[in-house]
This record gives structure tokens, C-alpha cells and sequence, in this order.
């Protein structure tokens, strides 16, 4: 009964919508109370809502179990997993034991602390004598202090302590960086008057102040300078350290990114800006080194930058090129060309001595075509420690006199490189004077005054002051030129150096300390007459420096604005002008063209055999048909005219009107066909061994031309401004493309053997055969009759039409051409008779002509008559096929039919020989040499500019450089702005 019940309620369940619910519940009551639903009674109503708690109560017991569970298994899993993880991290560490041998114990650290504040308290003890020592000493030797009084002294020894105190407290406290140490201008210094104030005056307390306190901030200055050295020297440890653990662990560090220095990208700037000659280009501030010959210049660069970098000429011309010198500071003293990758060490004699050959080489490469000086830059860089930032420009020395071996404008080319620098509103002109000669010799006064009248951006610099000190009597005239007062020109500063004592070997360290005990020694000073910031090339590099970068500062935002203009009025004109183009420079352009060449090569493989066919039959006929015409044919019926057995011709005086002589006719179809089958034999195989395989190549070569060009016709997308890219490198490519050799020797026999064949086989061979032969003497026939005009002259219509005339020669021409017509001889060569006889017809009309003169004017009358009539047995050899087929062969009367079919054969089989030999080996041969050539153009910038031209290519490439410039200019400015 309870089966009968429960199959009942499954089928009523089924029927209805909520069984999925029923059965939950179902499946949740058996769980709570332990027996099957399915045994009992249908639901009651009534009891639904006393379920439906307990079915919550339990779905609730059941969460808290599962959580339970989850909670511990999840911790004790976690455990496992963090325990695990934990014992291959510590396994995974590197071992750092190492650094036990190199980091100092407790112990160590302890007595290295008590060691630095025990030399602390020495310092400052011996400080304090010294500054005690030093003050006693300064009271001691000057008068006007003891006259003063003790009183006096002792305010100023209280005061000094007071600063002193107040400077250590201050450097002690300050954990910053202080400023660095202002270079003061040294431009504007004049030597201090001798005139002394009087004792004990307030201006002279005043002074010797002034003179502690700028002590007291050089010894701050000092400190912090040690300070950033020892900050720089530990971030480079830690540095150090890092790296050496990646290398430990097998990884490598990352590449550092070079930062470029200001001067770097100011130089960068000028480079761009090198091949511009006039507008904003040439703006820029730099320094122009300018003097005459053999004043000094190059010494004074070289001992800026602290090194021998330039070549040597004893009493010749040395600097024959612009070079320009970036110098910026650096950890190692080292040069580099702009367009080279090598650094030379300047501290090596072997590397200084290459550099000074390469520097030698390129001026004389610069100087092509019998020229002396060049405009060409050569660009270098030099770097060390405590060089000045900046860029100076050495330029070939002012000459008065040009001697034979020099060009004709050397002088003249001299001083107009020399104002283009100069005129640069933003140039600092560096005038260099030689101390050693007179003043009134000097030639670049003159001109650095035309330039710079007011002297705002000149600075004045006399080399060779230790030879002018000992050979110029009145040392006071020294004094003048530093003071500006002998020399017609303005400055911002008189500088006086000493760079060498005229010998090769000496090295800039020797020069600069020979320097310095020069001006220690000289009555220059001793005397007053020069100050002491006005001497030395260290003071004069530094306040050059100084100069330049207040000048950069001053003018390169200006210079930034104005190229942005540029390159807004330049991209307005693109619009303008090509609106629908893109922005393509030369080198995009020609990358264009390249890749489109290389692909139009590749179709040259995907070229369908019949075509190739065609072009190379056409290309090899049109090669030979003026051989086969003129060496195999007309030889070969010439001579079969000659040797026809002729009957006995006896002169027949006809006396006609005129009384004209005329010869007994001959039968203009006498022929031997053996000769002429002999000869055409003999000629053909001559020229298959010596000239045929030569022609074919060279045909061959022309098919591959014209192929190339047409697959650039038909290159609808091609652009018209590279056309003449294309056009040379394929050219070129051809130029040097070579058949293979032993592809000759093959064509040879292939030819050898197709002219064995004497047998047409078909009708549609032998019609090809005639249609040859009638094209060949069709168009010889055209150049005869063009010949004969040129001789005799137009004929009626001519004269009627184009109002045409003959002259004298040509009417005796048209005369002689009459007769020879009517004689109406078949030979190719006159005999004696005839010759005599048109001779005395012709004397008989009053004109007088000699047997050449007959016989010259016979070869194109004898011409046009043999090719009317070869035309006449073409025609009707075309109709003679059936005849031909059924003599096997031998039938003789089209012998000259079947000779332009074996040529016809001949070169059909060559052509489909050429066309294997492209497919397979030559194609892929021309497209390596065309290769070669298109990289060969794109290193040759020129050759480029001369095919790519035109205003379009000229506005991108402007458009192109100025962007580079403005770029440049805003990544230099944003570096400026942030090293403020």
C-alpha cells in the first residue's frame, strides 16, 4: 500500500511546478528526523510552517559545521604552506658571509669614532693657533694697525672669533648643500690704483673684512665641495654593491641610462644646425677663435682644453678647416669625433699622437680640388675633470700674403669664413693678438672692430707675453693693450697668456706651471701694471665660460621662438601647397623607392614564359638583323650575281635623240643558287662561333631593360618624384650586371646546332620565314630610298608641297642616277664598260664625272634594285610551300627563304635559352646587383639629392630639420631650466 501511495505522489510531483522545491524539502526532512518522506501521507497544509522552521534550523547547523571545518582545515593548511614557503626563501637566500671580511666589527667602529673626535678637537685646536698666529702676524706687519692701538686690535680680534665661531656653528648645523661659489667677472677688472688710503682708516678696516670674510666662505665653500665629493663617492659604493649582488645571484644589473650633459646637447643643437647658412641657423652663441697666422690660437685652445690635440706645421699653414671644439666636464680626459665611435686618451702619448693625424687627415681631405682652406666643420668633443662647458670654433689664421703654393683665394676665402662667424649677433669673438710682434702688424684687429665696433661679445687675448716682456723696452706698453688703449678696437676684457716656450714636447702641465711662475716673476706685477685676475689662460677660460653660458641663457629661448615660427610658416605652406601628400623627407622618400624597385625585381621572376619569348625574339632580331642584312644575305647574293656564267655581250649603239650609248640588257634573274647556299653556310656558322652568342647576351640585357621598365609603367601607385631613383639604380644595375661566362659557350651550341636544320617543316613556319624576310627588306628598302634622297634631292612633291630645292651636287647626283637606271645592269659591281658608257652619255649632257663618282652613286641605285626584286621573289615564294614539300627540301629556287627561316629558328631557340638562363640564375644575380647599388646610393647623400629634388622634397626636408632643431632647442632649454 505505501508503494501504491509514494508512486502516486512521484507522479503527481512530476505533473506538477513545484517539485524541485518538494524535493529539497524532502531531502532536508529525511536528513532532520532520519526517515524518508516518501513513507508517510501526502503534506498536510496545516503542518507546512512547523517544517519550514526546522528546515531553517538545520540548513543554519549545517553552516556552522561547515565553517568549523573549513576554519581548521584552512589553518592548519596555511601553516604548512607558509612553513614551506618560508624554508625556500631562507634556501634561496645568497650567502652573505662575504660581507663580514669587509664591514668592520664593533670593536673597529668604536676606535675609528674616538679616532675622528679626537682629530676633531686636534683640528680645531690647531685652528685656533693658526688663527691666532695669523692675526698676530697681520698686526705684526702692518704699521697702520700698531699705530692704531691695542684697543683697536683688540675689537678686531674679537670680531674675527666672533665670525669664526659664527662660520663653524653655521657649517656644523647646516645639513644642506650649500651654494656653490660664484665665479666672479674678471671682464671688466682694471688694474687697482697704486694710491694707499691713509693709516687707520675705515676704508682699510673695510678691506682686510672683506678680505676675512671671503676666507671664511672659501673654507665653506671647500667643506661642501668635500661633502657632495663624499655623497657622490658613497651613492657610487652602494651602487657598486648592489650590482656585485646581482652578479653574485647570476642576474644582470640594468643598463644605466646615460644622462647628456648641457654642453652635450647644446653641441647636438649646433651640429643640426651645421649645413644651414644664414638666417636663425647660425645664431646660436659660440666662441669664435680668431687671429692671424701663427698668433696663437690653437695654443690658447689647447690649453683650455688641457691637451695637445691639434698637429704642428713649422712655419706653414696648419688650420685649413673650421673646427669645432665641444668641451664638457667629465671623470676621464678623453676626445671623440662627432662621426666616429672611438676615444682617443688624452692622457696616452700613442692616442694624443693618432688624434693629431686624424684631425691632420681631415683637413687635408676637406681641402679637394686645389683648394688651400675649407669651409667643411670638423666636429670633436673633449671631456675631463674640471674642464669649462662650452663651444669654441678654431679657425684658419688671418694671412696678409699668400705665397705660390697656395689657391688664388685663400686670402680672401680666409677673411670671409672668418666675418660669417664673426657676424653672428651670438658669437663671442675670442681675438687672439701675438705679444711677440708689433702691434701695427696685426690684420684681425681690423676686422674683429668691422664686426663688433662696441666690443660687446670681444674678448682680447695677447699670447707670447713672456717673448714680449723681453724684447719691448717699455713694459708700459704692455699695460696700454691690456687697458684697450693702443689697439682700434673695444672689448669686454684684455686678457694676457702665456702658452709654450716654443717646444714641441711640452706638455700642457709643464706649459701651465711655467705659466704661473712667469706671472709670480714678472715686473708685470711687480709694477702694478697688470692685475692678477687679467693673466693666466685658467682665468681666461673661466671667464669665457662665464660668458658664454650668460649669453646662452640670454638668447635661447629667443632662438627656440623663432624656430618655432619657422616651422609654423613652413608647415602652413605644406598645406597650402600639397594638401593631399604626406610629409615625406629625402630618405623616406627613398626608402620609398627602394622598397618599391625591390618589389617590381621580384615580379621580373613572375614574368610568363611567352612573354619573355616575345621580348627576347624582338630584342635579339633587332640586334642582328643589320649582321644577318649586310654580312650573310647581300654578300651572299652578291656573289652569286658575280659568278653567273653571263652570255656575250656585244655593245649595242642605239642612236636616239640625244645619241646615248645604252648596253645590251642582262636577265635580272640569273642567280647561282649554289653559291649563294655555299656562302650563307659558311657566313651563318662564322657568325654563330664569333658574334651571335656575344649579340645575345647583349639582347638579353635589353629584354631585362625593358622588362624593368615596363613594370614601372605599369605601377599606378608609383610616385612620379622618385621616377629618377628608380630609373639610375636600374641603369646602374644593368651596368654592372654581367652574364654568367659559361652561359655563352651553351648559347653557342644550341645556335651551332639549330642551324644545321635546312628542312621547314611546316606551313606556318615557312609563312613566318617570308613574313621575316619581306619586314627585312621593307625597312632596308625605306633606309635606300631615304639614302638616294639625301644624294639627289627631294623629288616633285617635295618641291611642290614643302617648296624644297635641290643644289648643284645633288641635281649632278640625280643625273648620274638617271643613266645608271636607264643602263639597267643587275651586277653589284660595274664593270669597265658600263662605267665608260654612262661616262660619255653623261659627257655628252654636259656633265663631267669620273668612274668613282659613277661607281659611289651605283652601290645604292644596284641596292634598291636588288631589294625591289628580292621582294618580288618573296612573293611569290609564298606561294610556293606545296612545291618546296615535295622536293624534300632541295628545290633551290627559295634558297633565300629558307635562310631567314634558319636564322629565325636560330633565334627562336636562343630566346627560349636566354629565357632560362633569367629565370633560373640571371633574375636573381641583377636583383643582388641592384641591391648593392640602392645601398650604395643611400650612403651617398648628394647622388640623392640631385635625383630627389623639387620644391615638395626641399619644403619636408626644411620642415624635417626644424622640427629636429626645436626639439632639440626645448629638450636643452628644459635641462637649462632645471640645472637653475
Amino acid at each position: 500500500m505505501s508503494r501504491i501511495l509514494h508512486n502516486r505522489l512521484r507522479s503527481s510531483l512530476k505533473k506538477s511546478t513545484a517539485w524541485s522545491c518538494f524535493d529539497k524539502r524532502a531531502v532536508a526532512f529525511s536528513i532532520w528526523t532520519g526517515k524518508s518522506m516518501l513513507l508517510y501521507k501526502p503534506i498536510d497544509p496545516i503542518h507546512i510552517p512547523r517544517r519550514k522552521y526546522g528546515m531553517l534550523i538545520a540548513r543554519a547547523v549545517r553552516g556552522v559545521l561547515k565553517i568549523r571545518y573549513l576554519v581548521l582545515g584552512g589553518a592548519v593548511g596555511g601553516g604548512m604552506t607558509l612553513n614551506k614557503k618560508y624554508s625556500e626563501w631562507k634556501d634561496g637566500l645568497p650567502d652573505m658571509g662575504w660581507l663580514n671580511d669587509l664591514l668592520p666589527d664593533n670593536d673597529q667602529w668604536n676606535r675609528f669614532t674616538t679616532t675622528l673626535l679626537d682629530a676633531k678637537d686636534r683640528i680645531s685646536d690647531q685652528f685656533q693657533i693658526g688663527r691666532e698666529l695669523t692675526l698676530t702676524l697681520t698686526l705684526a706687519a702692518d704699521p697702520r694697525l700698531r699705530e692704531a692701538g691695542v684697543e683697536r686690535a683688540a675689537e678686531l680680534r674679537a670680531w674675527l672669533a666672533q665670525r669664526y665661531e659664527d662660520a663653524v656653528a653655521a657649517a656644523a648645523a647646516n645639513n644642506t648643500e650649500p651654494a656653490p661659489q660664484k665665479i666672479q667677472n674678471n671682464l671688466q677688472s682694471r688694474p687697482v690704483p697704486s694710491s694707499i688710503p691713509a693709516r687707520g682708516s675705515a676704508e682699510d678696516t673695510a678691506a682686510y673684512e672683506k678680505r676675512v670674510h671671503a676666507l671664511q666662505e672659501e673654507v665653506l665653500a671647500l667643506q661642501a665641495r668635500y661633502q657632495r665629493e663624499l655623497q657622490r663617492l658613497e651613492q657610487e659604493n652602494r651602487e657598486l654593491r648592489q650590482q656585485n649582488m646581482l652578479l653574485r645571484q647570476g642576474r644582470q644589473p640594468p643598463p644605466r641610462k646615460l644622462k647628456r650633459s648641457l654642453i652635450d646637447m647644446y653641441s647636438a643643437v649646433l651640429d643640426e644646425l651645421s649645413g644651414w647658412e644664414s638666417g636663425e641657423a647660425g645664431r646660436l652663441p659660440r666662441v669664435v677663435v680668431v687671429g692671424d697666422q701663427s698668433a696663437g690660437k690653437t695654443s690658447v685652445l689647447e690649453m683650455i682644453a688641457q691637451a695637445r690635440i691639434f698637429p704642428r706645421g713649422a712655419g706653414e699653414m696648419c688650420t685649413r678647416a673650421p673646427v669645432k671644439v665641444t668641451l664638457s666636464e667629465g671623470p676621464y680626459h678623453v676626445a671623440q669625433f662627432r662621426d666616429s665611435s672611438r676615444e682617443f686618451d688624452l692622457n696616452k702619448e700613442s692616442d694624443l699622437a693618432d688624434l693629431r693625424k686624424e684631425v691632420e687627415l681631415r683637413m687635408r681631405n676637406s681641402v679637394r680640388g686645389g683648394r688651400t682652406v675649407s669651409s667643411d666643420v670638423i666636429a670633436m668633443s673633449v671631456r675631463g675633470p674640471g674642464l669649462p662647458r662650452m663651444v669654441l670654433v678654431d679657425l684658419p689664421g688671418v694671412i696678409s700674403t699668400q705665397t705660390v703654393d697656395m689657391a688664388a683665394d685663400t686670402r680672401d676665402a680666409i677673411k670671409q669664413m672668418t666675418r660669417t662667424y664673426m657676424d653672428n649677433p651670438n658669437a663671442i669673438i675670442l681675438c687672439i693678438q701675438d705679444g711677440s710682434v708689433d702691434a701695427e702688424r696685426s690684420n684681425v684687429t681690423d676686422l674683429v672692430s668691422s664686426c663688433d665696433p662696441q666690443g660687446k661679445r670681444t674678448i682680447f687675448v695677447l699670447t707670447k707675453v713672456d717673448l714680449a716682456e723681453e724684447n719691448l723696452a717699455n713694459p708700459n706698453r704692455i699695460r696700454r693693450i691690456l687697458e684697450g688703449k693702443l689697439f682700434p678696437m673695444k672689448a669686454l676684457g684684455y686678457y694676457a697668456v702665456v702658452t709654450g716656450r716654443s717646444r714641441k714636447d711640452d706638455s700642457i702641465q709643464s706649459i701651465r706651471e711655467y705659466e704661473e711662475r712667469f706671472f709670480r716673476s714678472s715686473k708685470l706685477f711687480k709694477d702694478g701694471l697688470v692685475t692678477p685676475s687679467q693673466v693666466t689662460t685658467r682665468n681666461l677660460s673661466l671667464a669665457v665660460a662665464e660668458c658664454f653660458w650668460r649669453m646662452v641663457r640670454a638668447t635661447v629661448e629667443q632662438q627656440a621662438d623663432a624656430f618655432k615660427a619657422m616651422r609654423f610658416n613652413l608647415e602652413t605652406e605644406w598645406k597650402n601647397t600639397f594638401p593631399r601628400q604626406r610629409e615625406l623627407d629625402r630618405d623616406e622618400l627613398f626608402e620609398r623607392a627602394r622598397a618599391e624597385l625591390l618589389d617590381q625585381s621580384a615580379e621580373v621572376s613572375a614574368v610568363a614564359a611567352a612573354a619573355w619569348e616575345r621580348r627576347l625574339q624582338d630584342a635579339l632580331w633587332s640586334a642582328a638583323k643589320d649582321r644577318v642584312f649586310a654580312g650573310i644575305y647581300l654578300p651572299a647574293a652578291a656573289q652569286a650575281h658575280d659568278d653567273v656564267a653571263l652570255p656575250v655581250m656585244q655593245v649595242k649603239y642605239k642612236h636616239k635623240a640625244a645619241g646615248d650609248v645604252m648596253l645590251a640588257e642582262v636577265d635580272p634573274y640569273d642567280f647561282d643558287f649554289n653559291k649563294f647556299n655555299t656562302v650563307v653556310d659558311i657566313k651563318l656558322r662564322e657568325w654563330a662561333e664569333r658574334e651571335l652568342p656575344t649579340q645575345s647576351v647583349l639582347a638579353g640585357r635589353e629584354a631585362l631593360r625593358e622588362e624593368f621598365s615596363a613594370l614601372m609603367a605599369r605601377a599606378q601607385d608609383s610616385d612620379p618624384v622618385y621616377e629618377p631613383v628608380k630609373k639610375e639604380a636600374v641603369e646602374e644595375a644593368l651596368r654592372r650586371h654581367t652574364w654568367e661566362e659559361r652561359a655563352q659557350d651553351v648559347l653557342r651550341v644550341l645556335q651551332l646546332n639549330a642551324l644545321q636544320d635546312r628542312c621547314v617543316a611546316s606551313r606556318a613556319d615557312w609563312d613566318a620565314a617570308v613574313s621575316l624576310m619581306e619586314t627585312a627588306l621593307k625597312e632596308k628598302l625605306s633606309a635606300v630610298d631615304e639614302e638616294l634622297k639625301s644624294l639627289t634631292g627631294p623629288g616633285l612633291r617635295e618641291k611642290w608641297l614643302y617648296w624644297q630645292s635641290t643644289s648643284e651636287e645633288q641635281k649632278r647626283r640625280g643625273e648620274v642616277r638617271a643613266e645608271l637606271e636607264r643602263l639597267g645592269s643587275s651586277r653589284p659591281t660595274l664593270a669597265h664598260d658600263e662605267v665608260v658608257a654612262v661616262r660619255d652619255n653623261l659627257r655628252r649632257r654636259g656633265v663631267e664625272v669620273d668612274n668613282d663618282y659613277i661607281r659611289e652613286t651605283w652601290k645604292p641605285v644596284y641596292l634598291k634594285h636588288f631589294l625591289e626584286r628580292a621582294q618580288t621573289r618573296a612573293r611569290d615564294c609564298k606561294k610556293s610551300f606545296y612545291l618546296y614539300s615535295q622536293q624534300n627540301g632541295t628545290g633551290k629556287e627559295c634558297c633565300e627563304v629558307v635562310m631567314f627561316w634558319r636564322v629565325s629558328a636560330t633565334l627562336r631557340t636562343t630566346a627560349n635559352a636566354l629565357r632560362q638562363q633569367i629565370g633560373n640564375r640571371e633574375a636573381a644575380r641583377l636583383d643582388r646587383d641592384l641591391r648593392e647599388v640602392l645601398d650604395e646610393m643611400a650612403g651617398d647623400p648628394e647622388l640623392k639629392q640631385k635625383l630627389l629634388s623639387g620644391r615638395r622634397v626641399e619644403l619636408a626636408e626644411e620642415l624635417k630639420r626644424v622640427r629636429q632643431v626645436q626639439e632639440k632647442l626645448e629638450e636643452f632649454i628644459e635641462a637649462l631650466n632645471k640645472e637653475k
